[in-house]
């Protein structure tokens, strides 16, 4: 046993295996080593028993400490001539754990390893023991054994079941901690100590004495630590008869109903004979019983007066018009029913002719509107009071069905509606004058199906629209593209600039594609080559990316995307063209969409063109340079190549009359709805998953726009941290307002 808790010390301390213990550690390690060579001088006999013997006994003895725990067990040998013998036979020892345990807990753990040790003893020896006896010095342990183990608390119930499994067939006595030879196990002794110690060898003297009383003894259990806390259950049962069922206090109807059938299960058994009580589960007259029951309680809560008139058999003239004429009577349960007028018609059943009368005020009809709306597969509020209306009669029952329709979560989820600020004021982007696509968006449509080669044996394969689309002028810009990589986007975007320029900002949508090529257009502005390399340099293009799943933020590039789709079913329908072909069709698409008016038609009978976004592609340079105002410079003294920029200025002149005084009204959102506050709970909607898969999160915080009205928000789910449009944001705020 030293050298276990030595171990266990060590073991504690953390030490490697080249570091040096701490002195009080080898102090006790150099004092076991030296008492080793007592070993010599202990002589073990192995027969315990004696010659003659006439009766076998097998005497165990536990004890416990603050380090150790363990167990020793002695063969008591009775001779022919009562001659007394006794031997110690094996012992275990174990060491208390680290954690901080009480001694009786303790104990309980020397009294398990020594039920253990018995049970190795009778399975390895093939003799009999004519008595077995347990030795404690412990007197709760001893009370422990000798109750009932439910009443134990869990640590204590557990060992105290396995020992008295162990020991069925034994008898646990006390005996004085001083003749406890199991003493010695806990108290760590030394070999040179342990070698003259007769108690140890030869067990206590007074097992020696040919006479010892085994009489039972008595224990005290009343007083006993580690018991479980016993619950006292006070019913108070009130002659008011409406004020001892607490409803409020449920929120499930099924769940109501268990509990008034097993009060009156209670009832019912207290009143009866054994024999004549209900066990086991509900049958379906008790869970009736126990619903009409709580129907009674929740009239009696919610009309009182009229319970009192109808008992007593008085008018109910001076009550409520709404309940006067229902001709409402008490039936032989004491419920009260609605008389009506369909008394002579036999296809309905009793409940149907006079259904109870229950409040739509009260807490139970609350629960059973629930309760049916779930039943009916969450039923809208005519359906739901349709379907209650064949037993039951709730007084303002339209009300509270759109009640509890209008709270169902379910149902919430799948009717869920977003937020439609009001529409936002045109961005800078858009009102400053410049070159075409200067400010532009870009977008993909498609896949549209195109040949792999021409003549037999080609196979369809899919390809993509890239659109460009200019803020200021809308002119438009597509290009075929033969899939959704960021390289075939950077070919496009390549293609797009050699031929229109290079542009200041691109906005797009949150597209993986478009997220990729931020990653790597740094690449791209390195394989420009001369003039347009020192100024791509200079003045990066700027990528501007709107919130994930707002695509109505792109308004301006989804437009011209229905425009081309619109030509294209119609011009190529279900033929299939190879790439040169089509590009071919989309180019003239191009065309056609960029020679559409800008403005209403102008009512002047000399104005025979409208203004186009052609009148801004045509006849300028890529690196034409910035031009002063011409307008007050007669033509006379301005150059061929100043009159061809004079007329382009006149372009700019004409867009900022006509075509910007067009986007100052609103086509849609012209009013303001309410706006989202922090910690508001909403549901994200997802295009591509049910109502009832939207995740549900958290507002944590909102971005607004320069107008001061916020559109996009940051919402915390259960995993993860989200950014999205109002678009896509269904609030429950009336949701959680109830619950509150």
């Amino acid at each position: 046993m030293i050298a276990k808790v030595l171990l266990q010390r060590l073991w504690l301390l953390k030490l490697g295996w080249d570091e040096q213990v701490p002195r009080d550690i080898a102090q006790i390690w150099i004092r076991f080593v030296d008492n080793l060579i007592n070993l010599q001088n202990i002589r073990i006999p192995r027969y315990v028993a004696s010659d003659n013997p006439d009766r076998l006994e097998l005497h165990i003895f536990t004890d416990s400490s603050l380090t150790a725990y363990g167990a020793c067990a002695y063969v008591r040998t009775i001779n022919t001539d009562n001659s007394v013998s006794v031997r110690l036979l094996c012992a275990k020892g174990k060491v208390a754990p680290t954690k901080p345990i009480s001694i009786p807990r303790l104990e309980l753990c020397g009294a398990l390893v020594g039920a253990r040790l018995y049970s190795k003893i009778i399975n390895s020896l093939r003799s009999s023991f004519d008595r077995v006896v347990f030795w404690t010095d412990s007197t709760i342990v001893l009370g422990w054994l000798h109750m009932s183990p439910n009443l134990l608390k869990t640590f204590v119930q557990n060992r105290t079941v396995e020992i008295q499994e162990l020991t069925s067939t034994a008898s646990w006595r006390h005996v004085r901690g001083e003749h406890n030879p199991a003493d010695l196990i806990t108290r760590s002794r030394n070999l040179d100590d342990l070698w003259g110690t007769a108690m140890w060898w030869d067990g206590p003297q007074f097992l020696h004495d040919i006479n010892i009383d085994f009489n039972s003894e008595s224990y005290n259990t009343s007083n006993l630590p580690e018991l479980k806390s016993v619950a006292t259950v006070t019913l108070t049962v009130s002659q008011d008869a409406g004020v001892w069922f607490p409803f409020q206090r449920f929120s499930q109807f099924n769940r109501m109903k268990r509990t008034m059938a097993y009060l009156l299960r209670f009832v019912y058994n207290a009143r009866n004979k054994p024999s004549e009580r209900h066990t086991g589960a509900f049958d379906v007259s008790e869970i009736n019983e126990a619903e009409l029951s709580l129907a009674r309680l929740s009239q009696y809560e919610s009309y009182r007066d009229v319970y009192d008139c109808l008992s007593k058999k008085q008018s109910l003239k001076n009550m409520h018009a709404s309940l006067t004429k229902l001709n409402l009577f008490l039936d032989e349960s004491n419920l009260i029913r609605v008389g009506g007028r369909l008394e002579n018609y036999s296809e309905f059943n009793f409940n149907k002719k006079h259904p109870i009368l229950i409040s739509g005020r009260h807490h139970f009809a609350l629960l059973l509107f629930r309760y049916e709306h779930r039943r009916l597969l969450h039923a809208p509020p005519q359906a739901l009071v349709f379907a209650l209306r064949d037993s039951w009669w709730p007084v303002r029952a339209r009300d509270l069905a759109r009640k509890v329709v209008h709270e169902c979560v379910t149902c919430r989820r799948m009717r869920g509606q977003t937020l439609t600020p009001i529409m936002g004021n045109l961005p800078r982007e858009r009102l400053q004058p410049g070159y075409p696509f200067l400010y532009c968006g870009v977008d993909y449509a498609g896949p549209v199906l195109i040949l792999n080669r021409k003549g037999r044996g080609a196979k369809s394969i899919k390809s993509y629209i890239c659109l460009f689309v200019c803020f200021v002028t809308r002119a438009v810009h597509l290009e075929l593209v033969s899939d959704l990589s960021s390289d075939a986007y950077l070919l496009s975007l390549k293609r797009f600039i050699s031929r229109r320029g290079k542009p200041a900002e691109i906005f797009s949508d949150n597209g993986k594609n478009f997220v990729g090529l931020m990653n790597d257009f740094s690449k791209f502005l390195s394989s420009i080559s001369g003039e347009i390399k020192d100024y791509a340099l200079s003045q990066n293009i700027k990528f501007r990316m709107n919130p994930p799943y707002a695509s109505h933020f792109g308004g301006l590039w989804e437009a011209g995307v229905k425009s081309c789709k619109y030509h294209l079913r119609r011009t190529v329908g279900n033929a299939r063209l190879t790439f040169e072909e089509l590009s071919t069709v989309l180019t003239q698409i191009e065309a056609v969409l960029n020679s559409r008016p800008l403005s209403p038609m102008s009512s002047d009978p000399h104005d025979l063109l409208p203004l186009s976004p052609a009148h801004f592609l045509v006849g300028r340079p890529l690196t034409s340079p910035v031009f002063a105002d011409l307008h007050d410079i007669p033509d006379h003294r301005l150059t061929r190549y100043q009159r061809i920029e004079k007329i382009r200025q006149h372009f700019w002149t004409r867009w900022s009359r006509e075509y910007v005084s067009e986007l100052q009204s609103r086509s849609k959102w012209r009013f303001q709805t309410d706006d989202l506050k922090e910690n508001t709970l909403v549901i994200i909607k997802e295009d591509n998953l049910p109502p009832l898969k939207w995740c549900l999160g958290r507002i944590i915080k909102t971005y607004p726009g320069k107008d001061g009205v916020s559109r996009v928000a940051e919402i915390k789910t259960a995993t993860t941290t989200v950014r999205r449009a109002f678009s896509k944001i269904c609030p429950l705020l009336e949701i959680e307002a109830s619950s509150s």
